[in-house]
């Protein structure tokens, strides 16, 4: 089993593949590391070059079709065997050069994940460098987990953090929120950029919406995955209270013999408090589906990081991530 294992997703990256191999034997050359390629289809030949420049270390995982980022990640971390995983673009922006400090800092200080951070971007102002401060900012902020850039794909994780990160639909932008859900110590470094010399980028502008979305299940995973009633029976009561008070100041007016059939205050305090019902019955059944997930599949909702007997480390028994 080899002490590191390095997860490239590639996409139409030819021209990259050469140079990027060369980097990485040069690179990692003083560790014990494999290199798990994943094609997320490619039709440039992609595939056909890993092949011509592989060796022992080199594994190739080429998916059925393009499935996105957060899935390739996904199955390039099935397919690893190393004591600690790696995540590393394939289009030569990512330094490999990097990876012996970033991991020597997890062992050597204790951390679950160590994440780059681009001080230095080499990319676009307008279109990549602003968009991505202003949606760092905004992720900080909604999910407490305060990392400078959460762009950087490059990352050394423990294999036990990697393995159970969850990665679904295009969840690889908010990794260490996902990592932070397993109670990971995370750290940042600052690491080098380079800009792009072959291939054409894969982001653009149009994945913000798809960002916000992201995010909207990143702020609830973090804050009420196990309480969900705590969200949605707030927001509930809320609205019925403000419901009530309005349908009883109508009555009143009612009571008083005034005409209230016209008025559209009747009309709001009848969806606050038919609202306010709906939400609080989504947050008892929302309350019974966690119940369920956990209990049914006998989930942990904790998870143990060391076990100690007197002042010796005691081996921590697996349990089923949550």
């Amino acid at each position: 089993m080899p002490e590191l294992s390095l997860v490239i997703t590639v996409l139409n990256e030819k021209d990259n593949i050469k140079p990027l191999i060369a980097e990485i034997r040069s690179a990692l050359a003083e560790l014990d590391y494999e290199v798990v390629f994943v094609d997320d289809g490619s039709e440039d030949g992609t595939q056909k070059e890993i092949i011509a420049q592989a060796d022992d270390r080199i594994k190739l995982v080429e998916l059925r079709k393009n499935y996105g980022q957060s899935t390739a990640m996904t199955a390039g971390i099935d397919y690893t065997t190393g004591e600690y995983v790696a995540l590393l673009d394939g289009d030569l922006q990512n330094d490999p050069k990097d990876i012996p400090f970033m991991l020597n800092k997890l062992k050597e200080e204790d951390w679950d994940v160590v994440a780059g951070n681009r001080a230095n971007r080499q990319d676009g102002m307008f279109l990549r460098k602003i968009p991505s401060k202003i949606a760092n900012a905004i992720i900080r902020r909604m999910t407490g987990v305060y990392i400078k850039d959460y762009g950087c794909t490059l990352k050394i994780f423990r294999r036990e953090i990697a393995e159970n990160l969850g990665l679904y639909g295009e969840l690889h932008r908010f990794i260490p929120v996902l990592a932070k859900l397993q109670g990971a110590r995370i750290t940042q470094v600052d690491v080098t950029h380079h800009a792009r010399i072959h291939g054409q980028s894969k982001y653009g502008i149009n994945r913000t919406f798809k960002v916000i979305s992201d995010l909207m299940l990143m702020v609830f995973l973090r804050k009420y995955i196990q309480k969900p009633m705590h969200l949605f029976g707030s927001m509930g009561f809320v609205s019925l209270f403000f419901g009530v008070l309005i349908n009883m100041y109508l009555l009143v007016l009612k009571l008083m013999g005034h005409d209230i059939g016209g008025k559209p205050l009747l009309i709001l305090g009848l969806i606050l408090v038919l609202g306010g019902i709906q939400l609080i019955t989504l947050g008892i059944l929302a309350e019974v589906n966690v119940r369920t997930y956990f209990e049914s599949q006998n989930k942990k909702t904790y998870q143990v990081r060391k076990v100690y007997t007197g002042n010796k480390l005691a081996e921590v028994l697996p349990v089923t991530i949550a």
